[in-house]
């Protein structure tokens, strides 16, 4: 598409082995980056040979590549943009061939040289005839004109249709899975002040890939320095790129690369969380690294060795680049080493000081997750999530009136957290209060009907009060939601027991045992029953 080699092949070279590129390919659930990134290049390179020679069939594999993008990852909405830079530089199909005026014809006289005086009249009329009139036409100067825009767009709307298509889908899915903030949480000052300061910090982090990590807690608000400096420090750049934009129009489709593409995750329309992510550089950055490839040769053109300056520096970026991506891609070997580098180039990181202490209780170490817990909740004061784990902790280390207040703290201030009704539930229930049991298995299933977990505890619930046959009705409900559920299955075959009917019990008992539940094997062996 350039027809560049060397520059190529070091943004490519940067876009394999830089340090914010790690997070997309070492986490398991961020490969969607890569298989989307994947269709985006493939849809730039069908959409470059369809610029070749126009046809449908040609244009045909530029939307299927695009569609299997945005199935893959809706960030590719930005693309039919970035196809519109790629039609500005390197494709300059915004310019158009303007005939240069012609030079005025030439004579051309050849010397007249006989050896006879006679002759000298003769040859010169046959010279005269013999003249030349030679045109010189310099070549097509080519114009950059803004109204062939037009046309380029035109080209575009049926990706355009997809983008705005699959940006509704997308909306609607984080609004109604809640992970949209609202602007209660974030007010639009602080989203935009973060993201005008978040777009500047990502180009440091490009320059210089230090303290990088899988979550950065958002601030909540921002510092009035940072975001003037952000904004102007952007106007500026923004300001030199549009001057130099038909001398040097890469700068120009760099830059906007990188503005547009980061444009749907910045934060304006906050999704999640973080104040930003390493994981939204991954098709970003090759903007900046465009700027880069071909920006510095050319601030370089009039230095001695320029070859061999560059040659070195682009080694050495490479060299060094690598060194930090196999240093940080080393701090994912497992949660525990992952959360430990988070927290240590990190303040006030509530989110990560929760997930270590999830780690470190599903490795058993409950005294050490207690503390994690605790840190958190110092941090965010109001994290249910934090009071709910720590209670789960406290219920594994015997602790059942820690746990229910745990749970009860974390009820109070996020109401509709069906997990924590049906824990408490369940510590009640071991406590001996099944009453209280019932209520808050009854709540949890109020809150999320599906709950298998919470049928099958509130049919606990029920056997306890000595209600049998609702105590059936609630395991056969567990069943119904998840049918490999073999606690419920032997639950259901103890009721049935309790009820007088052995031979459905004995059925339940080898479902159970089918589905792998010990105790369901042992009865049946005791009585030498095979299932």
């Amino acid at each position: 598409m350039t027809k560049a080699t060397w520059p190529s092949a070091f943004v490519a070279a940067l876009f394999a082995i830089h340090p914010l590129h790690v997070e997309s390919v070492a986490w398991v659930v961020e490969r969607k980056d890569v298989l989307s990134t994947f269709f985006w290049m493939l849809t730039m390179g069908a959409y470059s040979y369809y610029v070749e020679q126009k046809a449908a069939q040609r244009y045909a594999f530029v939307v299927l590549f695009f569609i299997l993008g945005l199935m893959s990852k809706p960030m590719l909405v930005t693309l039919p943009f970035v196809l519109l830079l790629l039609d500005f530089w390197p494709l300059q199909r915004f310019t158009e061939a303007i005939p240069a005026p012609r030079i005025p014809a030439a004579e051309i006289r050849p010397e007249i040289s006989g050896k006879k005086k006679k002759n000298r009249k003769k040859e010169a009329e046959k010279a005269a005839m013999a003249v030349k009139a030679v045109e010189v036409t310099k070549p097509a100067v080519p114009e950059f004109k803004w109204s062939l825009i037009y046309p380029l767009l035109l080209e575009k709307v049926p990706l355009f249709v997809l983008a705005v298509l699959s940006s509704i889908v997308t909306y609607l899915a984080a609004h109604s899975s809640g992970t949209a903030a609202s602007l209660d949480v974030l007010t639009p000052s602080v989203r935009i002040g973060n993201a005008l300061v978040s777009y500047v910090v990502y180009i440091g982090k490009m320059i210089v890939p230090v303290n990088l990590a899988v979550f950065y807690p958002h601030p909540g608000n921002v510092v009035l320095w940072q975001v003037l400096g952000a904004a102007i420090f952007l106007i500026a750049a923004t300001s030199v790129v549009i001057w130099k934009a038909k001398k040097l129009p890469y700068l120009a489709t760099g830059w906007c690369w990188y503005l547009g593409t980061l444009l749907p995750v910045i934060g304006i329309v906050q999704v999640g969380i973080q104040a930003m992510a390493d994981r939204y550089t991954y098709v970003s950055l090759i903007g900046l690294f465009i700027m880069a490839a071909w920006g510095i040769p050319e601030l370089l053109k009039n230095w001695k060795h320029r070859r061999e300056i560059l040659a070195v520096v682009s080694a050495l970026s490479i060299l060094v680049f690598s060194i930090i991506t196999w240093n940080q891609t080393g701090y994912w070997k497992n949660s525990i080493t992952l959360f430990d580098h988070v927290l240590n180039v990190t303040r006030n990181n509530w989110l990560i000081n929760n997930n270590r202490g999830l780690a470190y209780k599903n490795l058993g170490d409950y005294p050490q997750a207690i503390k994690d817990f605790d840190e958190a909740i110092r941090i965010k004061p109001e994290y249910a999530e934090a009071y709910y784990n720590r209670g789960l902790a406290h219920k594994a280390l015997g602790n059942a009136g820690q746990a229910i207040a745990d749970y009860s703290r974390a009820i109070s201030i996020k109401p509709n957290m069906a997990e924590a009704y049906n824990n408490r539930g369940n510590a009640y229930g071991e406590s001996g209060d099944c009453n209280l049991a019932l209520m808050d298995f009854k709540a949890a299933l109020e809150i999320n009907p599906s709950f298998a977990e919470a049928y099958m505890n509130r049919g606990n619930a029920y056997n306890c009060l000595g209600n049998y046959q609702q105590a059936i009705e609630d395991y056969g409900r567990a069943i119904e939601k998840k049918p490999d559920y073999a606690a419920s299955y032997y639950n259901r075959a103890v009721a049935y027991s309790k009820m007088g009917n052995g031979k459905l019990a004995i059925l339940d008992l080898k479902t159970a045992a089918g589905l792998g539940d010990e105790r369901a094997k042992n009865f049946l062996r005791s009585k030498g029953i095979n299932w």
